[in-house]
C-alpha cells in the first residue's frame, strides 16, 4: 500500500515538474529502443522501465540544466557589455563638457548642428544662455525721474501695492543692496513671462495677431533673468535668502496671474510702479557705491558680455546700465495700461520691441 500510495504522489509531482526540468526530445537507447517523449514518457507517466532509460533520463536532466545556465550567462554577459558600453559614452561626453565643449562634439541622431559663435573680434563666444546679437550697449539718456500719478482708482490701488510690499523688503535688507537687487530681479522677471504667456494663448484661441508685444513682454522677463544672472556672480544667496525666493515666487506668481486675468490695465500698471522703485533702489545702490560702503569690484564677465562695456568696467558701470533697462520696463508698462485705458487692445498699437 504504502508503495502504490508513494508512486502515485511521484507521478502527480512529477506530472507538475517534469516540463520545467526535462527535455521532450526523442532519446535513443543502447539497443536503439525510443525512450518515446524523452524523460515524459518514463518520469511523466511513471518510473523509467529499465537501467538505459534511467541513463539517459538522469543525461537529459543535467543537459537541459547546463544549457539553461549557460543561456542565462551568455544573456547576463550581453547585458553587462552593454552597460559597461553605455557608461563608457557617457564618460566620454562629461569628459567633453568637463573641458567646456573642447575637442570633438557630440554627435546628434537628429541631426541638429553643435551651434557655434565668435565675438566681432574672432574669439570663441563662451556664453550659452544668450548669443552675440542678443547683446547691446543701455541707453543712458533716459529720463530717470518720470512719475505717473495715480489719479483713477485702478491707479492708486497699484501704486499702495508696491508701496506696501516696499516696507518688507527695506526691514529684511536694509541697506544690503547687493542681496536686495537679486531678490528684486526674482520677481522682476514674472510679469513679462505671465503677460507674455497669457497674450499667446489669447491670439492662439481667437486666431489673431498680438501686434509684437508677446515677443517685447518675453523679451522684458529675459532681460530682467540676465540682470539676476550678472548679480549672482556679485552676490551669494545663503540657505534662508533661497527659501524666501521660492515663497515669494510662488505667491507673486499667481497672485499676478490673476490679476492679469481680471484686469490687465491694473497688472501693468502695478508693473510700472514696481520699475519706478528699482530706479529709486539702483540709485540708493549707487550711492553706496560712490560713498564707498561698497567695494566697486570688477564688473562680472558675464555684464561686460551683455550689455558692451568695456573690459575693465566695474560694479557701478553694471549698476548703471541695469538701473536704465529698469526705467525702460517702466515705459513699456505705464505704456501699456494708458492703452487699455484708452479702451483699446495691446494689438491695437505696435509693441516697442528692442526698447533698452
Amino acid at each position: 500500500m504504502m508503495t502504490r500510495g508513494a508512486t502515485r504522489m511521484t507521478r502527480v509531482v512529477m506530472g507538475h515538474m517534469g516540463p520545467r526540468y526535462f527535455s521532450t526530445t526523442v532519446l535513443r537507447n543502447d539497443h536503439g529502443t525510443g525512450v518515446v517523449g524523452g524523460a515524459a514518457a518514463g518520469l511523466l507517466h511513471g518510473f523509467p522501465a529499465n537501467t538505459s532509460e534511467k541513463v539517459a533520463v538522469t543525461w537529459v536532466r543535467h543537459f537541459s540544466a547546463m544549457g539553461s545556465r549557460s543561456a542565462s550567462t551568455a544573456a547576463l554577459n550581453d547585458k553587462q557589455q552593454e552597460k559597461e558600453s553605455s557608461d563608457k559614452k557617457v564618460e566620454n561626453t562629461a569628459a567633453v563638457a568637463a573641458n567646456g565643449g573642447a575637442g570633438k562634439s557630440v554627435v546628434s541622431y537628429w541631426g541638429v548642428p553643435p551651434s557655434k559663435a565668435t565675438k566681432p573680434d574672432g574669439t570663441e563666444w563662451k556664453w550659452n544662455c544668450f548669443r552675440p546679437w542678443e547683446t547691446y550697449e543701455a541707453d543712458m539718456s533716459i529720463d530717470l525721474t518720470k512719475h505717473h500719478a495715480p489719479v483713477t482708482f485702478l491707479d492708486k490701488f497699484a501704486y499702495w501695492t508696491v508701496k506696501v510690499l516696499r516696507f518688507p523688503t527695506d526691514v529684511f535688507f536694509q541697506r544690503r543692496y547687493g542681496c536686495r537687487a537679486m531678490m528684486l530681479e526674482t520677481v522682476a522677471a514674472v510679469p513679462g513671462m505671465v503677460g507674455g504667456m497669457l497674450l499667446h494663448c489669447k491670439s492662439l484661441r481667437r486666431f489673431e495677431q498680438s501686434g509684437g508685444w508677446i515677443k517685447a513682454l518675453l523679451e522684458e522677463a529675459e532681460n530682467e533673468r540676465m540682470h539676476l544672472m550678472t548679480f549672482m556672480e556679485v552676490a551669494k544667496p545663503n540657505v534662508y535668502e533661497r527659501a524666501l525666493v521660492f515663497a515669494v515666487q510662488g505667491v507673486f506668481f499667481n497672485a499676478y496671474f490673476a490679476a492679469y486675468l481680471i484686469s490687465p490695465k491694473l497688472a501693468h500698471r502695478i508693473v510700472g510702479y514696481l520699475e519706478e522703485e528699482a530706479v529709486h533702489s539702483y540709485t540708493e545702490f549707487l550711492k553706496e557705491l560712490d560713498n564707498g560702503n561698497i567695494e566697486n569690484v570688477p564688473a562680472p564677465a558675464i555684464a561686460i558680455d551683455y550689455w558692451r562695456l568695456p573690459k575693465d568696467a566695474t560694479l557701478r558701470d553694471v549698476v548703471l546700465v541695469v538701473r536704465a533697462d529698469e526705467a525702460h520696463h517702466r515705459d513699456v508698462n505705464h505704456y501699456a495700461s494708458d492703452i487699455h485705458y484708452q479702451g483699446q487692445q495691446l494689438k491695437d498699437s505696435p509693441a516697442p520691441l528692442g526698447y533698452h
